[in-house]
Order: structure tokens, then sequence, then C-alpha cells
């Protein structure tokens, strides 16, 4: 199985808009992307010369997922604390991609020398990202109530905070 980032193009935002179900809405986006959006999204990830750094996760050349860090998102985190954030595809979802994807992402914050820790903020209910985390090496350190995230009521979201060595 090879499980590989790389930049996405414009072109993959059709199979990336496919690759979307209720639990990526539920647990990251918040609502079904459009092609053009997702495709505008895509360019200015490429463009923004920013800290965020977004990728494509490709299994067996498939695209299989998004994985992004970010050092700008600094709710409920420290300085020296870089957020990522992922989702994979249904058709990819129990084969490992999520974990190898954490591993891939945090060696980019490594390498570009972004931050000290990694870190994946977790909605209590996750418990499928908690496996990820747990498989990645993160450990829980804390509950949290969130400054940006909130539920569809409106009331703010607590969060777990999961943190690991870059």
């Amino acid at each position: 199985m090879g499980i590989e980032l790389r930049p996405l193009r414009d072109e993959d935002a059709v199979e990336h808009c496919l690759g979307e179900d209720a639990l990526t809405v539920r647990w990251l986006t918040g609502g079904y992307g459009t092609i053009e959006g997702t495709a505008a999204y895509f360019r200015d990830l490429r463009k923004s010369g920013g800290p965020k750094r977004g990728f494509g996760v490709w299994l067996d050349d498939r695209l299989a997922g998004y994985v992004d860090c970010d050092p700008s998102n600094t709710d409920g985190l420290a300085p020296e604390e870089v957020h990522l954030t992922y989702a994979v595809h249904p058709w990819a979802r129990g084969r490992g991609v999520a974990v190898e994807a954490v591993r891939l992402i945090s060696e980019v914050v490594r390498r570009e020398c972004l931050g000290e820790r990694v870190a994946l903020r977790i909605d209590p209910d996750n418990a499928a990202s908690q496996r990820v985390a747990q498989r990645a090496g993160f450990s829980h350190v804390r509950d949290f109530v969130s400054s940006t995230d909130s539920h569809p009521d409106g009331t703010p979201a607590t969060l777990q905070l999961w943190l690991r060595d870059a």
C-alpha cells in the first residue's frame, strides 16, 4: 500500500468532492463543497505562501483524502503547537490511511520548522479520530472549550486536545 502526500490541483476537486460524505461534513467541513469552490481553495493553498500547508492524500495513485497543517490556528493551542486536520474518503477508511497521512504531515511540520509539537483537536464523540490519534502516537492532554468551533445551535464546542512531538 503506497500512501503519499501531493499538492492538490484544480482537476482533483471533482474526486475530492465525490469523497465527501456525512462523516466528513460532521467532523470537518460543516457542509459539502462545490467543485468550483474546492478548486479555488486548492489554488489558494498553492499560491498563498502562508503558514497553512494542505495536500491530497494518495493511496496507490488514487485520491483518498486531504490533510493539512495550520500554524495559524491557535484555538486551544500553545504557540509551539501546530494544528493538523485530515479527512479520508469512505472507500479508503480502515486501511491506516489517516494514521500515515498524519505521520507524513507531521514530517512537513518538522522539516519546515513550523512548530515543536503537532496537535489534533478532536470532538469527544469522534471515536474514529481518537483511535487515529492513539495509533499515530498522540496523547490526550486535556479537554477545552473552543473559541472558534461551535455546535449547530451556536453553543461553543468542547474539544479534546491530543499532542505529539513533531
